[in-house]
């Protein structure tokens, strides 16, 4: 009989826009609240779309950073944001748009930055639990004190509650 080809699965359904939840308007209000004035591409309120940044996007929103405000700060606050699962969805869409800082599409996602974040994403997966994965291996393959600790904690940490 014929095989299907081994394929990624897509995160959630893979069809309209990924809306906002109230951690990912925690994170936006932060990221403003950094700036001088809020952005437009960034959700206002929980059940807005999470849009995919333009690339270069970053030399579009330094310059709005408070005056009294670090460049680090503002850095963790967006990478905070861009790591999230949600925001992963939504560049991982199939037919997703990249978007200016205005929030108007500027471009398609390509299918390498897609595949990158189905991967991130199927890595959240692995992380909490909903994604088996291979146990890990024994103590044998790391003599070291170092190494033993860290086994014991990666197995300490995959074992159920």
């Amino acid at each position: 009989m014929g095989e299907k080809p081994a394929t990624t699965k897509t995160p959630r359904k893979d069809f309209g826009p990924v809306l906002a939840r109230e951690r990912d308007v925690a994170k936006t209000e932060a990221i403003n609240a950094l700036l001088i004035r809020p952005i437009a591409i960034l959700p206002a309120k929980v059940g807005d779309p999470i849009r995919p940044f333009a690339l270069g996007l970053w030399n579009d929103i330094r310059p709005l950073l408070k005056p009294e405000i670090s460049v680090t700060a503002l850095r963790k606050a967006m990478a905070t944001y861009v790591h999230s699962r949600s925001y992963q969805i939504a560049v991982a869409r199939s037919g997703s748009l990249r978007h200016d800082i205005n929030g108007q599409p500027v471009e398609p996602v390509s299918d390498v930055d897609r595949l990158d974040a189905l991967k991130k994403y199927e890595g959240f997966k692995a992380r909490d639990g909903s994604s088996t994965l291979p146990p890990a291996s024994p103590l044998a393959t790391s003599a070291s004190k170092r190494g033993a600790i860290r086994a014991h904690l990666l197995r300490r940490k995959d074992a159920p509650r």
